[in-house]
């Protein structure tokens, strides 16, 4: 079987693997103390032009959400989030375990929330008389792509922080699948953009390259305080730290986290423009890694036999959208594949 349906079915890029063995005899410090780690947060400041950002390497993404909202909000406040976001669906409830409730908005086909929808939640609560006895919202969460393949403008990034300041909100980027975002073609956004927009957000590590983990940025001076404290409570700190550390460094390295989250990029294109070319729709329009065919259930049941996907969506009664999800380590030879039997499909 050849697997399309996620980021991380492969292991770490081979620069990654070899820096490890090159070091693995080292004796360092731990938890993250060490001189790896200390120069992949400096690589990580220069891509996003700012010395004063705190960086903080966590061992996984449920890892780093649950750890800066838990964090940055108070026990009586909760967080804004598309209704597809991942904290919304699949984290198995890991935010309201913290004690903060996950508040959905609308995110339409591409999971993207709007500043008029953050404002007009917000203005909601507050008119409501009896809003002391609601859950208070202090954060947006949005996710880079979104869990629909979609990316924001910087136009819109600009506009959530904008609405974000007048109602003294937070603005916490899920950057999981960051790098198939940055180094998209139909991208504006930037490292540097990110750090003037969010107040927090993570460098996703295990679907871009890495074996495990994501580096978390802090722009915002009030959530940097006691935060190492909150990532040993939550369960994000490695003793072995400067395993991560050296995955980061190895990725921000010659710019090799863009490279290859671009190669992804442009083999996941190659997959849509079959798809459409074949006829078959795509759920939303997505410039990342991931694409959304909508197939009849017939076609999907013979792809099946060869492949690996998720089932994304239920159309109607004969018609599903599913994933086909590539990766920094997709080979073009199991695309060229794909896209023959797509092809035939047609036929």
């Amino acid at each position: 079987m050849i697997m399309f349906n996620c980021d991380y079915n492969e292991g770490a890029h081979p620069k990654i693997i070899e820096l490890l063995e090159k070091t693995n005899f080292e004796q360092t410090p731990g938890y993250g103390e060490d001189h790896y780690c200390e120069k992949a947060r400096n690589l990580i400041r220069k891509a996003c032009g700012r010395n004063d950002i705190d960086v903080h390497f966590l061992t996984g993404g449920t890892q780093a959400n649950l750890t800066v909202i838990s964090a940055a909000l108070r026990t009586h406040q909760g967080v804004l989030s598309a209704h597809t976001g991942h904290i919304n669906i699949h984290e198995a409830g890991a935010i309201e375990a913290t004690g903060h409730k996950v508040l959905p908005l609308p995110g339409g086909s591409e999971g993207k929330i709007s500043a008029a929808a953050v404002e007009g939640a917000v203005r909601l609560h507050w008119e409501d008389e009896t809003h002391e006895h609601m859950v208070q919202p202090k954060m947006v969460y949005i996710s880079h792509p979104t869990e629909n393949g979609a990316l924001y403008s910087k136009d819109e990034l600009l506009a959530l922080r904008e609405v974000c300041d007048r109602k003294g909100l937070l603005l916490f980027l899920d950057g999981a699948r960051l790098g198939y975002g940055l180094a998209s073609a139909d991208t504006d956004v930037t490292l540097k953009d990110l750090c003037r927009c969010c107040d927090v957000f993570y460098i996703g590590g295990t679907k871009v390259g890495a074996l495990f983990g994501e580096a978390v940025v802090i722009t915002n001076e009030s959530l940097k305080e006691d935060f190492c404290y909150i990532i040993k409570q939550k369960g994000g700190m490695l003793a072995k730290g400067r395993f991560l550390g050296l995955q980061f460094l190895a990725l921000f390295e010659d710019d090799t986290y863009t490279k290859i989250a671009r190669e992804a990029d442009e083999q996941a294109a190659r997959i849509a423009r079959a798809c459409t070319g074949a006829g078959f729709p795509l759920l939303a329009a997505s410039p990342t890694n991931q694409q959304f065919p909508i197939l009849p259930d017939d076609l999907i049941a013979r792809l099946s036999e060869k492949y690996v996907f998720s089932h994304w969506e239920r159309i109607d009664s004969s018609h599903c959208a599913i994933r086909i999800c590539t990766s920094w380590a997709t080979r073009s030879e199991d695309v060229d594949e794909l896209i023959a039997d797509i092809q035939a499909l047609k036929a």
